[in-house]
């Protein structure tokens, strides 16, 4: 009935907002930081000082559409604080509002994610939202985005990124050399599938959904052996205790913008895109346009298991690693490449490092994979 699920939606923001609590202080300090040492992206002056008296134009409340998972939540939560301490007018009471969206992959839990459609699941609903004005920018994690964008939309901005390695979490064994034959592993992503597997033959990987605190709640009652997380998610949700070990990037690539958040307006909405200009973290920025363009040019989806990361060197080059993968990872082809450190410049190496593994594949590589869609 309406009052519980209004009821069961407080719960879960209360949940959200207790979470990121502990964090808010550090994450409005290190805010303020962090747009004071951006690369420049030749933002306007301008730009980055947009009162918020001009979003009043088009909205008195400035409305954050996001998922309503708990770590969808801290990252919307952590979306408001950076806004707040960039522009202090929007800390006053009312200003900003988070509006909970539930996704059809919110709803659908117990089929595999390609089973029910692919990529879009995550973000369709929000999307519908924004454009529709029922809300003004729309929060996501940038690998649940699509690399096609809904006409009408942008996404001009991503917050600094998290730790993008993978987390091996498991009650019974302390790391991925200690599993017996036959272990199984909870996943619903087939990028770690496939690396599991090309390194581990004999393990057994199954469907596994749901939210963080489900999964490892399912964990401990021993319905699998062990799984892999984002570590980003468990650190922005002050969760990495569970972490039993963290795995190296080469022993576990990536997913494609992995630890990234995305935030996205309607196209042309000029008081919107002021204030994700002045957010933007131009590194994250240039590394997440690499590695979506090298999921572009493979046509990506969620049959598909492709890893890709790009990084900046000590040496100030962009270096990108991008592998794909067979499902039963018995055929593993891997790309490397450097680049100048700019999103043009990442958007041609991703490109041109997807074209590049399409020829190592042949004709037949991707035969039984969903052909087209938007990444995974």
């Amino acid at each position: 009935n309406k009052s519980g699920a209004k009821m069961a939606t407080a719960q879960t923001s209360q949940l959200a907002s207790k979470l990121v609590t502990r964090r808010t202080r550090r994450t409005t300090q290190t805010a303020r930081a962090a747009l004071s040492e951006q690369p420049a992206r030749k933002v306007s002056t301008s730009a980055v000082e947009t009162s918020a008296s001009e979003v009043a134009v088009v909205a008195k409340t400035v409305k954050i559409g996001t998922r309503g998972s708990p770590l969808a939540l801290a990252q919307a939560y952590q979306t408001r604080d950076r806004l707040q301490a960039a522009f202090p007018e929007l800390a006053e009471e009312g200003a900003l509002e988070i509006t909970v969206i539930k996704t059809t992959g919110d709803k659908v839990l117990d089929k595999p994610l390609a089973d029910v459609g692919g990529k879009g699941l995550f973000t369709k609903e929000i999307d519908d939202a924004l454009l529709s004005g029922r809300v003004d920018i729309a929060v996501h994690s940038m690998k649940d985005v699509p690399t096609y964008l809904p006409e009408g939309t942008v996404l001009p901005c991503n917050l600094p990124r998290e730790d993008v390695r993978d987390a091996f979490v498991s009650t019974k064994y302390k790391s991925l050399d200690e599993l017996p034959e036959g272990a199984v592993i909870g996943t619903a992503a087939l990028r770690r599938q496939s690396q599991l597997l090309a390194k581990y033959p004999t393990l057994k990987c199954v469907n596994f959904r749901g939210n963080v605190q489900s999964r490892i709640r399912k964990l401990q009652e021993g319905v699998v052996d062990a799984t892999l997380l984002a570590y980003a998610g468990l650190r922005r949700m002050d969760m990495q205790q569970h972490a039993t070990m963290v795995l190296d990037e080469k022993e576990m690539l990536p997913a494609i913008a992995q630890g990234a958040i995305g935030i996205a307006c309607r196209t042309g909405d000029e008081p919107m895109l002021k204030l994700l200009d002045a957010l933007n973290h131009e590194d994250t920025y240039i590394a997440v346009t690499t590695e979506r363009a090298f999921l572009a040019a493979l046509d990506g989806s969620c049959r598909t298991p492709i890893a890709g990361w790009m990084r900046q060197g000590e040496d100030g080059m962009g270096h990108f690693n991008g592998l794909v993968a067979s499902l039963d990872g018995k055929e593993v082809l891997e790309v490397e490449g450097t680049c100048e450190w700019s999103a043009e410049a990442g958007a041609k190496l991703g490109n041109a490092k997807g074209e590049e593994l399409k020829e190592q594949a042949g004709e037949g590589f991707f035969d039984g994979l969903l052909e087209n869609g938007g990444g995974w």
